[in-house]
C-alpha cells in the first residue's frame, strides 16, 4: 500500500457525470456569444448590428467549457476520493480486543487444550477490522503480543502456546486481567472487549475488582469458560460481558463482530479511519467558477 491509494466513499455519485456529460454536449452545439437572442431577433438585425460591430458572431464556448469542468470536480468531490488514515494509531483502536489466555498446568494438561487454543484462534479471525492483543498467565501475566492488526501473525502466536510458556507455577487471572487493562489504556482503545479464557482457578475477590476495572475503562469482560462455574458468571456480569462455552464459537464470533459497531454509534465514537479529500476538490472548483466574473474591456 502506498500514499496514492485512493478509495471513493459514495461512488454512486459518479454517476452524475453521465448526464452532466449529455448536458455538456448539447450545451456546446448550441452556444455562441449571441447566447438566445439568435432565436429572438430577427436575423437581418443581427447581422445589421454585426456590421456596426455592436456583437461578435463568432462562437464563444469558454464559459460552457468552465461551468462543465466546474461541476465535473463538484460531481468528483461528492463522490468522496478518500485515503487511509495511517499516521495515529489511536484511531485504528476506538476499539479493540485482548485476549487472556490461562496458561496454568490444570489448563494446558487438560485433554480440552487444544480446542481452548482453537477457540481462542477463532476468536482473532472473527475481529474483522478491529484489533487485538494476547495477554498470557499463570502464577503472573505477561503480554504475548501488544495490540495489533495483523490478526494472522497473533493466530500464529497463539499456535505456539505451550506448558512452559509461563514459567511461574499458580493460576492469578487478576494479573491478566490487570494487564489486559494497561494494554487498552496504552493503546488509548475508548470501547473494547476482554475474554478471558479459563478453567475457573484464582477467580475471586481480586479478579472482580480487575473486571471492574475494566468496565471502568468503557471495555467489557466476557469469559470462556471450560466448565460450568458461578464465579465465571459474576465475573462477566461485573464486566458487562456474557459466558461462553468451548462449544459456542460461534455466539462468541458474533458477539465480537456485530455487537460493537453498535456500541460506538450508542457511545457517539466515530470510526474516523478515513481521510476525506473531497473538500480541496470543492476548492479547486471554485478556481474555474471565478473565471465567469472576470471583467472584460470595453
Amino acid at each position: 500500500m502506498n500514499g496514492l491509494d485512493i478509495t471513493l466513499l459514495r461512488p454512486l455519485w459518479l454517476l452524475a457525470l453521465l448526464p452532466l456529460a449529455g448536458l455538456g454536449c448539447w450545451l456546446w452545439s448550441r452556444q455562441s456569444a449571441l447566447g438566445a437572442w439568435s432565436q429572438a431577433a430577427r436575423p437581418e438585425m443581427l447581422r445589421a448590428m454585426a456590421a456596426l460591430g455592436h456583437v461578435e458572431t463568432g462562437q464563444d464556448r469558454q464559459p460552457v467549457l468552465i461551468r462543465l469542468v466546474a461541476l465535473s470536480l463538484i460531481i468528483l468531490a461528492l463522490a468522496g476520493p478518500a485515503s487511509e488514515r495511517r499516521e495515529a494509531l489511536s484511531f485504528r483502536n476506538l476499539d479493540g480486543v485482548v485476549i487472556v489466555l490461562d496458561v496454568s498446568r490444570s489448563v494446558t494438561e487438560d485433554s480440552r487444550w487444544p480446542q481452548i487454543l482453537t477457540v481462542a484462534r477463532f476468536a482473532t479471525t472473527s475481529l474483522g477490522t478491529r484489533p487485538a492483543a494476547l495477554v498470557v498467565y499463570a502464577g503472573d501475566a505477561y503480554l504475548a503480543t501488544d495490540m495489533t492488526l495483523d490478526l494472522r501473525q497473533l493466530g500464529q502466536t497463539l499456535s505456539l502456546i505451550s506448558p512452559d510458556t509461563v514459567p511461574d507455577k499458580g493460576s492469578r487471572p487478576e494479573r491478566g486481567l490487570d494487564l489486559a487493562s494497561q494494554v487498552l489504556r496504552e493503546a488509548e482503545v475508548l470501547t473494547g472487549d476482554v475474554i478471558l479464557i479459563t478453567d475457573g482457578a484464582g477467580l475471586g475477590q481480586e479478579s472482580l475488582r480487575a473486571a471492574s476495572d475494566i468496565t471502568a475503562q468503557g471495555a467489557r469482560l466476557s469469559v470462556v469458560s471450560l466448565q460450568d462455574n458461578p464465579l465465571a458468571q459474576s465475573h462477566a456480569a461485573t464486566g458487562n460481558g456474557r459466558v461462553f462455552g468451548l462449544t459456542e464459537v460461534d455466539a462468541l464470533a458474533d458477539w465480537l463482530l456485530h455487537d460493537t459497531r453498535t456500541r460506538l454509534e450508542q457511545q457517539d465514537y466515530p470510526l474516523l479511519i478515513w481521510r476525506d479529500h473531497g473538500r480541496w476538490l470543492l476548492a479547486l472548483a471554485l478556481l474555474p467558477i471565478l473565471l465567469l466574473f472576470r471583467r472584460t474591456s470595453a
